[in-house]
């Protein structure tokens, strides 16, 4: 079962600064790196399947990228080239550390969670193309950001030495037809700088709040618990897909709307189906042409009805069911299954928490406070699809 202390630790990320010795634009986050980085990483996978023919193992992917964000949170904010010189040369002894650290909050998750860590920090053949994908997506999110920052520094020391080093490893990646797209600055790219642009906007609109989190990065979170609680009902491969990529770009469209708060969407009668109206047509006229058709289509499943349950029978979409019904009979790859109802939940969770954790730093508002009450009492005692919500919220209460 997901844990309190595995929840906080992803909430940490969203107070590791990065490039905090350097002028900056504005916060620079460890949690943003790597919510921008699984988004790219997305990206580079689907161009290797597609385009070369590669297999990939979309779970490894999914579990990597999950394994390298906690291993960075509980190795904290160490300088990106001190990082590497010490795996190099005590990667071992740092890895058993991460390991021994997040024991107690992992050792009782299902799909052996934790023999997968291990073995994807010992074995250096486990998940070896998704590890070279997910290194690839990591400079790539990494000069994502130095481009902000270079113009800003042209007084640091070394700064163009920092420059060619990120550029020298990204030219390691060109096997890649992804990184190849990418790094020609046209349609991929627009996709994964529109993707990195929702770390500027910040959740909970007008509510002072710590620490605060961005769109981009609450996305992730959310991606995150979707895995989690994919895995712990015993989910097939394909759902545990669908429901951490589903999670994962739920709030994509807010990069061309802003995040419009609840409380103004339900403010007027019919206020939230015009935003959706509109939010649709901006999805179709500035985001679906950067990307090509087969990552449309999967995109569009995904952010269409984001919150409602889906499967695909004989290549149509059916919505409507209830979670016990795709427990039950859908089940299975074929069926293609989603469980909207279930990101909702987590997407709620992720609110509470953020709430929760504010208001415990001291940092409150009415906003927060009515958030909160409102949201434990909507899941008390409430289960979907066979996870117990009101546990989960009480870790909090």
């Amino acid at each position: 079962m997901i844990t309190r202390g595995l929840l906080e630790k992803f909430y940490e990320a969203a107070s590791i600064q990065r490039w905090n010795d350097h002028a900056r634009p504005g916060e620079l986050v460890e949690l943003d790196k790597q919510a921008h980085k699984i988004m790219i990483a997305y990206l580079i996978a689907k161009y290797e399947e597609n385009d070369r023919g590669i297999n990939i193992d979309w779970i490894k992917l999914i579990e990597g990228g999950i394994f390298e964000f906690l291993q960075r949170v509980i190795l904290t904010d160490i300088k990106p080239t001190v990082f590497h010189k010490m795996m190099k040369h005590k990667g071992k002894e740092l890895n058993e550390y991460v390991l021994k650290q997040i024991d107690s909050d992992i050792k009782d998750l299902k799909s052996e969670f934790k023999d997968k860590f291990r073995k994807y920090l010992f074995d250096t053949d486990y998940a070896k193309i998704e590890k070279h994908i997910l290194t690839a997506a990591h400079y790539l999110a990494t000069n994502w950001e130095f481009k902000l920052i270079y113009h800003l520094n042209p007084f640091i020391y070394r700064i163009d030495r920092t420059k060619e080093e990120i550029e020298n490893r990204l030219e390691d990646f060109y096997d890649l037809v992804g990184v190849q797209k990418i790094t020609l600055q046209k349609k991929s790219y627009g996709f994964i700088d529109l993707c990195g642009q929702l770390r500027f906007q910040k959740r909970w609109a007008g509510s002072p709040r710590i620490p605060q989190t961005s769109v981009l990065g609450h996305m992730l979170i959310v991606a995150m618990m979707c895995y989690m609680g994919a895995v712990e009902i015993g989910a097939a491969d394909k759902r545990i897909y669908n429901d951490f990529y589903a999670g994962l770009f739920h709030d994509i469209a807010e990069v061309l709307t802003r995040d419009i708060i609840s409380p103004i969407k339900r403010s007027v009668p019919g206020l939230d189906t015009i935003i959706k109206e509109y939010e649709k047509s901006q999805i179709e006229e500035v985001l679906y042409p950067l990307l090509p058709g087969y990552m449309q289509k999967e995109i569009e499943y995904y952010i269409e009805d984001e919150f409602e349950n889906k499967i695909t029978i004989d290549g149509k979409i059916v919505k409507g069911i209830s979670s016990e019904e795709i427990n039950v009979s859908y089940n299975s790859n074929e069926y293609n299954p989603v469980d909207g109802h279930l990101i909702k939940a987590f997407d709620d969770l992720a609110a509470f928490i953020e709430a929760s954790i504010s208001i415990n730093y001291g940092i409150t508002s009415r906003h927060l406070i009515e958030a909160k009450s409102n949201l434990i009492k909507k899941y008390k005692g409430k289960w979907i699809a066979g996870l117990n919500f009101g546990d989960l919220f009480s870790y909090f209460e």
